[in-house]
């Protein structure tokens, strides 16, 4: 996120509300960065969200999320290991966040 390599993140819709008490991301909301030990490392804005099915991720948002991921099927494949107490079907809701670095600390 720092080097701006990485503009993009994925969620499982099912980490917001209503199932938690965590609101959906909006363009605008600001997060700030922290390092290991709770550091601000700087802040990046919301720029865009999308829910789509896992299946209809695009091959644009996972190479956005800087990983080095070259297919969808690469980005599939990282994200059901991440998410391995989940199971994901193409039909699972993804948030698909895009974002921007705007201040470094």
């Amino acid at each position: 996120m720092l080097r701006g390599e990485k503009t993009a993140t994925a969620s499982l819709f099912d980490g917001y509300q209503p199932v938690t008490d965590d609101p959906l991301p909006q363009p605008g909301d600001d997060f700030l960065l922290q390092g290991f030990d709770d550091e601000p490392l700087g802040v990046v804005r919301t720029t865009s969200v999308q829910v789509v099915r896992a299946g209809d991720v695009e091959l644009q948002f996972a190479r956005d999320e800087g990983e080095g991921f070259e297919t969808v099927a690469e980005w599939r494949a990282a994200h059901e290991r991440f998410w391995a107490d989940q199971t994901i079907t193409d039909d699972t809701l993804i948030v698909c966040q895009r974002f921007i670095l705007i201040e470094r600390y």
